[in-house]
C-alpha cells in the first residue's frame, strides 16, 4: 500500500469513481450477466448476488454468473458477450445514488470543479454519463482506457487533475473500492471511502488507508469547507 499523503490543506477539486460511488449500475450490470445464465438454460440469480461485485465490471460479473476467472480460455469471448448485453441495457435501470445530485449542486455553488475517474472503458463510460443529466457539469471524464494504466495505478487520477488544471495535492478522490484509495494515495490526493457503495470482495474499508469515510454522499461536505 502506498504511503498516505497528508490530507489536503486546500481542496480545489473533487474527483469521483463512477460505479458504486455516483451511480448504482448494479441492476444493469447484473441483468447483462444474468442473461448469459438464462440464455444457457441456467436459473436466474438475484441482484443481491451480483451487487457486491458490480465494481469489478466484467471480471466480477462473470465470476458470479458463470464462475468464470480471467485465466479461463473462454473468458475473452464471454466477456465480449457480456459487453454486448450490457450495451443493450446500459442505462435502463442505473440510477444516481440518493444525495449525489444535492452534493454536486453544493460543489457547483462553492465553485469547486468535479469530475469522474473510472476503470469503466470509454465504450461504456461515455454513453452512460451522456444519458444522465447529472454529468453535464462534470469537468472531466477519465476512463479505464484513457491512460496506459487503470486504477490502482495513479495515472488516471493524475490525468484528471491535469485536465482540470488543479494540483493533485489539492484534489479529493472519492471511491467505493480499495483500488480507488490506493490510486488516490499514490497520486498524492486526499482519499475518501464511500461506504454506501459496492466495496468489492474485501469489505474492510477501514484497512484501505483512506483519510476518511462517508456513509452517505452528503457526508462529504464536512470535509469541504468551501461547500
Amino acid at each position: 500500500m502506498a504511503e498516505m499523503p497528508p490530507f489536503p490543506s486546500r481542496v480545489s477539486a473533487v474527483l469521483f469513481d463512477l460505479d458504486g460511488t455516483l451511480v448504482d449500475s448494479a441492476p444493469d450490470l447484473g441483468a447483462a450477466a444474468d442473461k448469459m445464465r438464462t440464455d444457457r438454460g441456467l436459473p436466474s440469480l438475484a441482484l443481491a448476488d451480483y451487487r457486491p461485485m458490480a465494481g469489478a465490471g466484467a471480471r466480477g460479473m462473470l465470476a458470479v454468473a458463470l464462475g468464470m476467472a480471467p485465466d479461463h480460455p473462454d473468458f475473452p469471448a464471454l466477456r465480449e458477450e457480456f459487453f454486448v448485453n450490457y450495451e443493450a441495457c446500459i442505462h435502463d435501470r442505473t440510477i444516481v445514488f440518493d444525495g449525489v445530485e444535492a452534493l454536486i449542486e453544493r460543489l457547483a455553488q462553492a465553485g469547486l470543479p468535479w469530475g469522474v475517474v473510472t476503470n469503466k472503458a470509454t465504450r461504456f463510460s461515455v454513453p452512460l454519463t451522456e444519458a444522465i443529466p447529472l454529468f453535464r457539469t462534470s469537468g472531466v471524464l477519465v476512463s479505464g482506457d484513457t491512460t496506459p494504466h487503470a486504477k490502482p495505478h495513479p495515472a488516471p487520477l493524475l490525468e484528471a487533475a491535469s485536465r482540470l488544471g488543479v494540483p493533485p495535492e489539492e484534489c479529493l478522490y472519492v471511491g467505493d473500492d480499495e483500488r480507488d484509495i490506493v490510486a488516490g494515495n499514490a497520486a498524492g490526493m486526499g482519499t475518501v471511502a464511500a461506504l454506501y457503495g459496492y466495496l468489492g470482495q474485501h469489505k474492510e474499508p477501514e484497512l484501505w488507508g483512506a483519510h476518511c469515510a462517508i456513509k452517505f454522499p452528503l457526508d462529504l461536505l464536512q470535509w469541504l469547507p468551501r461547500a
